[in-house]
């Protein structure tokens, strides 16, 4: 056996010795800081070693360090886990080790991401004609699609803002109903617009766009270059904007609507949510981020443009040494013409192929396979909504639309706030289940979110359990 083989089949047993060990291990981590550094820290190594025991170290020094988050019991943020094919693809596309970035560098890889593109967009309903990219995560997917509503924008105003920069050109704004993810405030300060650019035009009590105040925003400065901003899937309600109504306010003042889809994108693969999306299609642009809701392993947004010119134009970039696939002739063409060099597309020159697990979870699981994965989730954000309700002092707050529910814990003594993140921390101390804190309407609550393929019922009974547990504890943390 190879010092190679013998290595990669070490790290193997680790993994599967980690895998098969989240249904006992606790959620949380449990190592503290000062462990965590001395295990891991120390002086700068002067000399080699050998892999093997660099790896098997490395297994025992983050020994605690780690969260059950690729289990079933994790029930915080939208973090989704890996389905078996995607986590072994993605062990593939660092093994052959390609550089993601032009056909002629990976040819499969670059025909894999095109693929893996087309079935995204059928699956998710959207227009044929769209372009894509294959980005970190939601974050730089909303880089990449407002670049491209940027870029639109000005050169609709005779401003070519690739070439001649933001000063001096028409101010941009963005309008949304306020609640957007903070990704979105992000994007704006990397894009140079500021986030004095972002306008709140309201939302109701769920978070949905007031299309009343979006079409007087629009109306007050109708020659403003405008970027109107939805969300299918608000963070902590799982609320879904009217698409349809919104876009046709947008389409009269000539604005740019971007959706935020980063899970709830894939309320449109299900027959039985697919009316939440109704309208979505109508947009210019939208983001998904593969890792919610394929359960794929990080590093999967996806960026979807329905004017590929205004995308390629902000993207796109060139050097002498690059090697075009239009310029590899009849290898990289063929009747449907050239190949696709992803550089023209991504804010990224070096990248991975973030297309091959996606490419084959999709080819793992089918349509129905991804179907049956999210109306499962939804099924079990239901009951493990509805169940924690019910408890003695509990309140509900949200119920789910998908996979997202609001629930708090309520104070004899009327601080429901800090009984409220007491609970969670009591719960997460258990290590049976892990649950997020967020501010909702002026209110601390507790978010329950499923979006991973792993939990199941057994899982739901232990995190209702561990509440259960949790709220019948009648002390703050602090009394001992």
């Amino acid at each position: 056996m190879s010092e190679m083989r013998s290595l990669l089949e070490r790290t193997a047993a680790h993994a599967a010795t980690f895998v098969e060990g989240l249904d006992a291990a606790p959620v949380a981590a449990v190592a503290e800081l000062p462990a965590l550094r001395a295990a891991l820290g120390g002086p700068l190594p002067e000399t080699e070693r050998e892999a093997a025991q660099v790896i098997d170290e490395l297994v025992r020094d983050v020994a605690g360090g780690l969260l059950g988050s690729a289990g079933g019991r994790f029930f915080g943020w939208v973090i989704g886990g890996a389905q078996p094919a995607a986590l072994a693809a993605d062990w593939l596309t660092a093994t052959w080790d390609q550089n993601a970035a032009l056909y002629a560098c990976s040819p499969a890889e670059a025909v894999i991401e095109e693929v893996a593109g087309v079935w995204l967009k059928e699956l998710l309903g959207l227009p044929d004609e769209a372009s894509f990219a294959f980005t970190t995560g939601a974050q730089m997917a909303h880089v990449t699609a407002l670049a491209a509503a940027r870029s639109r924008l000005l050169a609709d105003r005779g401003w070519d803002v690739e070439r001649d920069g933001l000063a001096g050109a028409p101010a941009v704004r963005l309008l949304s109903g306020g609640r957007q993810h903070a990704s979105i405030d992000r994007a704006v300060r990397l894009l140079g617009l500021g986030t004095n650019a972002l306008h709140s035009v309201g939302s109701d009590a769920d978070g949905r766009v007031d299309l009343a105040g979006l079409e007087r925003a629009l109306a007050a400065d109708p020659d403003a270059p405008s970027i109107v901003c939805l969300q299918a899937g608000e963070i902590n309600t799982g609320a879904f904007d009217p698409f349809g109504a919104a876009c046709d306010v947008a389409r009269e003042h000539g604005a740019w609507v971007h959706v935020d889809g980063a899970f709830g994108l894939w309320a449109a693969v299900s027959e039985r949510f697919a009316s939440l999306t109704r309208g979505i299609e109508r947009a210019d642009s939208w983001t998904t981020d593969c890792h919610k809701w394929l359960n794929v392993p990080f590093d999967s947004g996806v960026a979807f443009v329905r004017d590929a010119g205004a995308h390629r134009a902000a993207m796109t970039t060139q050097a002498s040494y690059l090697v075009a696939s239009t310029d590899l002739g009849a290898a990289a063409r063929d009747l449907d013409g050239a190949a696709r060099d992803q550089i023209d597309w991504n804010p990224e020159w070096s990248r991975r192929g973030r297309g091959v697990p996606i490419y084959a979870v999709i080819r793992a699981l089918g349509r129905q396979g991804i179907v049956a994965m999210i109306e499962r989730c939804c099924e079990h954000a239901a009951r493990l909504t509805r169940e924690i309700a019910a408890l003695s002092g509990a309140q509900l707050l949200a119920a789910p639309k998908i996979n997202q529910g609001l629930v708090r814990f309520l104070d004899e003594d009327g601080d429901h706030d800090q009984r409220t993140d007491e609970v969670i921390a009591r719960i997460r101390a258990g290590g049976d289940a892990w649950f997020g804190g967020t501010t909702w309407n002026g209110m601390r609550a507790m978010r329950i979110s499923v979006v991973n393929w792993r939990t199941n019922d057994r899982d739901v009974d232990r995190a209702v359990a561990a509440v259960r547990d949790a709220v019948a504890h009648p002390h703050s943390l602090t009394d001992g």
